[in-house]
């Protein structure tokens, strides 16, 4: 399998906007040295208004500003890369969407949503993207213990996140997973293994499908050597394309240097997964639908 940069994007990254490394420049500079088409920054959208703060989402007095130096960006560098602007935008139930006013009025070129946080009845979120005491101590706060809740929770909120509409990429469809793969002698929950978690994945992809949604073969959990699979896994792939859910490749870039982190291997198990072709984003037209164009592997 050749690989041809050019055959390729980047619009899952991250800045020192928010938890990246890197600024806008840098990462601009390294997508087109790498030969990428195009980048696209996806910041984790601010969460104030669901009443509480991070050390990783970006603050809701910076969106402008990050608005403003994405698309100086996009005329510094046209004729060399296309440049994107986007928002990583978490789904809390009744606390965080992508139609929250904030997000619609800047005018984003695409979104990806994402579940990193389990609301209990009661309790405060906590993220499943987080380290392994904090989803323990989640789990017995929010769910008297148990794991498999925590995970019907997780693929509960993914449904509805995909019911309320608004995006355009589903981000890193099995995170759930994290805690159990950097605790494999203490896990969580039973997973591809497992009929009940395959069943609930299954229940998320048919309604992705239904949606018209694409989702991201997210390899950020490997450039930041959490382990050594994709998001979402192979399994969960294949679910994916009987379904014919359309799929594109990310780094989850939150730096300059993994712009294109182990897009091989994304390739590979897209193979694997009987995938073909990848879509590249190409903009929205006049009404407003987005642009995809598909690309051979």
């Amino acid at each position: 399998m050749a690989f041809n940069a050019r055959h390729f994007s980047s619009l899952h990254t991250h800045t020192l906007f928010d938890d990246g490394r890197d600024d806008i420049e840098s990462m601009c500079k390294a997508a087109f040295e790498k030969g990428l088409c195009a980048i696209g920054f996806s910041s984790h959208a601010p969460i104030e208004k669901a009443g509480f703060t991070t050390t990783w989402n970006m603050k809701e007095n910076r969106m402008a500003e990050y608005a403003k130096e994405v698309k100086a960006a996009g005329r510094r560098w046209e004729g060399k890369i296309a440049v994107y602007l986007g928002f990583e935008v978490d789904y809390i139930k009744g606390l965080r969407s992508v139609l929250d006013g904030d997000i619609q009025d800047i005018k984003p070129d695409y979104l990806i949503s994402s579940v990193h946080y389990i609301l209990s009845s009661g309790k405060k979120p906590f993220t499943i993207d987080g380290s392994v005491i904090e989803i323990e101590n989640g789990i017995t706060e929010g769910f008297n213990g148990s794991g498999e809740a925590m995970m019907h929770a997780y693929w509960d909120a993914v449904i509805e996140m995909t019911s309320l509409g608004g995006f355009d990429i589903v981000g890193h469809l099995d995170l759930v997973k994290k805690g159990n793969l950097r605790n494999p002698s203490k896990r969580f929950f039973d997973m591809e293994n497992n009929s009940i978690y395959m069943q609930r994945a299954g229940e998320a992809v048919q309604a992705i499908a239904a949606g018209g949604f694409l989702v991201e073969i997210n390899t950020g959990m490997i450039n930041r050597n959490y382990f050594s699979e994709t998001c979402p896994s192979l399994p969960i792939l294949r679910l994916l394309k009987q379904y014919n859910v359309p799929i594109i490749i990310s780094a989850d870039a939150h730096n300059a240097g993994d712009i294109d982190g182990n897009y091989q291997l994304a390739c590979k198990t897209l193979l694997q997964a009987d995938y073909k072709s990848h879509f590249l984003f190409a903009g929205r037209n006049s009404a407003g639908k987005a642009l995809w164009h598909e690309q051979e592997i």
